[in-house]
């Protein structure tokens, strides 16, 4: 299963800006509870999730699944995700963004061509500033296998981020990929080789894995 969230803003339960629903900034909590109930489902209709891969905020949302839901999945895979929220906040919103939600209660962020591209309100951001990214890689199970993968161009992620999860996840894997931007522009068949072989080895140390794959 792969969990594919380039955007850090979402409506609940949806991964499209152009679907129904109330914008959220983030909102990792929630769409950990999306995802488990995507897994839910399979595992109702007898499926077998072998893996599941997050990208740029799907790979924190990973992260934060495998916090918090002890299920059978076992092998959990964060491509160029964020572990320092606060620095990513800055980034994208400026470093001046607590004086501007005091002052507006909301900060719009545009593109550049100036068009309003979503607002970010200040319950939004505040739940996002309580997210502990640390707690959560502590609070993962040894017996789940994460890895780690991260570009060494990345203009949203900085290898740092990588570092971090890899120094707080228990049983974790980092693979640094050298040259690589934050979509692995030119790096996609190398990063297709090096989840593979990733997820492939984490089943291949369960002898009880069942047949049943999805």
């Amino acid at each position: 299963m792969v969990r594919s969230l380039s955007g850090y803003c979402t409506k609940p339960g949806r991964t499209s800006l152009e679907s129904e629903g109330s914008l959220q900034y983030a909102n990792y909590r929630g769409e950990a509870e999306d995802l488990r109930v995507v897994v839910e489902h399979f595992h109702t209709e007898r499926r077998l999730i072998l893996a599941i891969i997050g990208h740029s905020k799907g790979g924190s949302v990973v992260v934060n699944y495998a916090s918090r839901y002890n299920d059978n999945v076992q092998i959990f895979v964060n491509i160029s995700g964020c572990f320092n929220l606060n620095r990513l906040t800055e980034d994208i919103l400026g470093k001046d963004f607590h004086e501007k939600l005091q002052q507006y209660g909301f900060i719009d962020v545009e593109t550049r061509r100036g068009k309003t591209e979503y607002r970010v309100t200040k319950e939004s951001l505040m739940d996002l500033l309580r997210e502990d990214i640390r707690a959560a890689c502590q609070a993962i199970p040894p017996n789940c296998r994460v890895l780690t993968v991260q570009g060494t161009v990345d203009e949203i992620i900085p290898v740092e981020d990588a570092i971090q999860f890899s120094k707080y996840i228990p049983n974790h894997n980092l693979c640094i990929v050298e040259g690589a931007d934050h979509e692995y522009t030119k790096h996609q068949s190398e990063l297709a080789s090096i989840v593979l072989n990733f997820v492939k080895t984490g089943l291949h140390k369960d002898d009880s894995m069942p047949k049943s794959r999805l």
